[in-house]
């Protein structure tokens, strides 16, 4: 009977162990907040806590944590969306849709979105407050994921990758504590990051070290630690066997020369030299254990199979660098506009009508300039306008002061928000340059590293291009740019670009997309990401000119007999075959303008048919009907023929008004030679 009592005793106390766990990890995951001040990682936590009391413990601890560390505002969303989780999982729970990991976390995503669009539309900025809810909803759905088998049974890498990131929730939320201007959460997640690449080699390193980082900067990091630790976390994982110090050791360096573009760089390296002196003092045990050096294979047929994968990512790294610096040669000097304009426009509203401005602005223009010229500072530093901020004898002097003030503080506003989006934009645009480069660093470092693997092979059929360029009349120079080549896997490509306007501005602009997408994807990305990195670096490149290029995309699988299309504002292209032709649109906005991803138009293209590619200037979209007549009619196999043929019939009939551009594909129906 004792022995029963004391049986059911330890189960109760470890039932509230449990619950007190769940308790305590809910509040303290809630002060991991995105700068939105959204907490993901405590609903993902209660999410993957499931029904019952688990789950109830779970909100409590959410509850607690969100009176500590929450505003009002705040508290309110992040508690909606905890109690309609609990909820859901009480009342969905054994059912197809929460029996798998992905469905919890898709739930607990979708009831955070129907909290969150709330407030979104209400919000003064919908779309900043979108942006952040975005970050929050992804970082959710990975929490509850990754959570899952912490909280309901898992074993193995599931279990391990749950732990590390549970870990990195905790730290990222103290992230901000430091002592003597130095954070040790930062110095525990380098050591997080340096025990994962060193137990499972350099790839799991990389990916480890960028989820850390990424994590991190989400969350309202204030430093840039994704690059930092994904390099890092590869160079102590390509050290994997050979002891810890060396993986130490490449874990620092890596690190240092992350950090070089950093404007305090110290911090981040005295943090991570703590935790890689932790990683070295840890019991070899509690490190994987005694190590044994990998089988290496021969060198020559290693060299011999990973080539192709080398230049291949080599390529991707080189387009990477040009970007990176296509972004600093476009963008214009930041230049703060001069505080006087706020005055120039308020005096074209107010006193051009006045019975003293003559007086005001020419008799006495010195004394209205320093009048102006005093009350600058204190407009700057106040953000609004007082009479008390101009001279006695001007304020006594202007017979229309209060609507003059109100017309300063109007035109006040909008220059404060002026520079304020040149100074972000400024930001951004330093941030996106640093990351590119990065970036291009890690996959050259990868590709240094690689081991071995299997190129993929296209087929061996042989196309012909055409092509013919025309500039608008009275230019030397075409504004357009077209280039065609042949990917390591088979495939044709074909670009036309055109640039605003006309001439060498034009020409410089359409060849920088033409030769940047060129080198992504002979390096083997994907074309609707090429384009979608492209666009929102050309964003970014051409946010304050307001320039922008259509770019027409055509990708040809001989193998497969389809070309697949991808329009950003471009001119319509055409498909025929024999006597049919086939008009092929689309309404994206051209590249720069940050609009939606590419339009994407797949048809097949057998053997015998040709793709026809313009720019605007060759055919009003709204009056083709003569190249459809043209193309229908054509009987000839040579596409240099045909795309000379289009552009002297549109010289004829458009005159020249803009810059043209023709490139025809023709697959012949039986393997022809290249030229």
């Amino acid at each position: 009977m004792a022995h029963g009592q004391l049986t059911i005793e330890g189960a109760r106390r470890e039932r509230l162990l449990t619950l007190g766990i769940r308790f305590f990890l809910a509040a303290a995951l809630t002060a991991g907040q995105t700068p939105g001040g959204s907490a993901p990682f405590a609903l993902g936590w209660i999410a993957a806590a499931g029904p019952g009391a688990e789950g109830a413990a779970a909100l409590a601890g959410a509850v607690v944590g969100g009176a500590l560390f929450l505003s009002f505002g705040e508290a309110l969303p992040f508690l909606a969306v905890a109690i309609l989780i609990v909820t859901a999982s009480a009342a969905l729970g054994g059912t197809w849709l929460l029996a798998r990991p992905r469905g919890v976390a898709l739930t607990a995503v979708g009831l955070f979105a129907a909290v969150e669009g709330i407030y979104i539309l209400q919000a003064l900025s919908p779309l900043a407050r979108l942006g952040e809810a975005v970050t929050a909803g992804g970082l959710l759905g990975v929490s509850a994921c990754l959570f899952q088998p912490l909280l309901r049974g898992g074993e193995g890498r599931r279990l391990a990758d749950g732990l590390v990131f549970l870990a990195a929730a905790l730290l990222t939320a103290v992230e901000d504590l430091e002592v003597l201007g130095f954070s040790p959460a930062r110095g525990l997640l380098c050591l997080l990051v340096a025990l994962a690449a060193y137990d499972r080699g350099p790839a799991a390193g990389a990916a480890f070290g960028l989820g850390i980082g990424l994590t991190a900067e989400l969350c309202g990091s204030r430093v840039s630690l994704t690059a930092a630790l994904g390099l890092a976390g590869l160079a102590a994982g390509s050290r994997q066997g050979y002891g810890r110090g060396g993986a130490a050791l490449g874990f620092l360096a890596a690190a240092g020369a992350a950090t070089l573009t950093e404007g305090r760089p110290l911090p981040l390296l005295v943090e991570a030299s703590a935790g890689l002196a932790l990683f070295l003092a840890l019991p070899g045990r509690l490190v994987a254990g005694k190590r044994v050096k990998p089988v290496v294979p021969p060198p020559s047929h290693r060299e011999e199979a990973a080539a192709p994968w080398r230049e291949r990512l080599n390529r991707a790294a080189g387009a990477l660098r040009d970007l990176y610096d296509s972004l600093g040669r476009g963008a214009p000097q930041n230049t703060d506009e001069n505080p006087a304009i706020v005055f120039d426009r308020s005096a074209e509203k107010v006193c051009r009508g006045c019975a003293l401005c003559e007086l005001c602005w020419q008799r006495d223009y010195t004394g209205t300039f320093n009048a102006m010229n005093d009350a600058t500072p204190f407009l700057l530093e106040r953000g609004r306008a007082l009479a008390k901020d101009f001279p006695e004898y001007f304020a006594s002097r202007c017979v229309h002061l209060p609507d003059l003030l109100n017309a300063i503080n109007g035109e006040l506003s909008a220059f404060l928000l002026r520079r304020q989006y040149r100074r972000q934009l400024e930001e951004t645009r330093r941030s996106a340059r640093g990351q590119y480069a990065q970036l291009s660093e890690l996959l050259t470092a990868t590709a240094a590293g690689l081991e071995a693997a299997a190129p993929a092979m296209g087929t061996d059929r042989l196309c012909r291009v055409g092509a013919a360029l025309r500039p608008k009349e009275g230019e030397t120079v075409c504004g357009d740019t077209v280039a065609s080549f042949r990917t390591d896997r088979g495939l044709w490509c074909l670009l036309l670009a055109d640039g605003m306007g006309s001439g060498e501005a034009a020409r410089k602009e359409s060849a920088l997309i033409c030769r940047l997408l060129q080198q992504f994807l002979e390096a083997g990305v994907a074309p609707e990401a090429a384009l979608k990195t492209l666009n929102s670096a050309m964003g970014l490149r051409g946010a304050d000119a307001g320039s922008f290029t259509t770019v027409d995309l055509c990708v040809y699988d001989p193998g497969a007999g389809e070309a697949a299309f991808y329009k950003f504002g471009a001119a319509p292209s055409y498909l025929k075959r024999g006597g049919v032709v086939r008009r092929i649109t689309g309404a994206s906005l051209p590249v720069g303008l940050q609009g939606p991803p590419p339009d994407v138009t797949r048809a097949p293209l057998p053997p015998g048919g040709f793709a026809v590619m313009i720019s605007d200037g060759v055919a009003d979209p709204e009056e083709d009907e003569w190249l459809l007549d043209l193309l229908a009619g054509w009987t000839g196999d040579d596409p240099q023929d045909l795309a000379g043929l289009i552009l002297s019939e549109s010289v004829r009939r458009e005159r020249l008004r803009d810059d043209c551009g023709v490139q025809v594909l023709y697959c012949p129906e039986t393997k022809a030679r290249e030229v």
